[in-house]
């Protein structure tokens, strides 16, 4: 699998799975948390359901814990490539 997972797309899952509307610019502030968008780990765990649908293999544990978007982006590209 050669996907990676990109802000714009993590914003919009933000969107369809936690109900909260961020752009995408600002989740890739480096500073940026999931804190400030009130996204909390349900939220995440609602992503992670998606992503491991959508890409057929399981997310790192523990993705759902991360404190910002970049961790979380990072989490998840390291489990879609190498299929963990």
């Amino acid at each position: 699998m050669d996907h990676h997972l990109t802000h714009e797309e993590l914003a919009e899952l933000i969107k369809t799975r936690a109900g909260i509307t961020i752009a995408a610019d600002a989740i890739e502030h480096p500073d940026a948390t999931f804190d400030e968008f009130g996204v909390d780990s349900l939220g995440l765990l609602g992503i992670v359901g998606e992503l491991e649908n959508r890409y057929g293999t399981q997310i790192t544990p523990g993705a759902e814990m991360s404190k910002t978007p970049q961790q979380f982006l990072d989490a998840v590209n390291s489990s879609v490539k190498t299929g963990a």
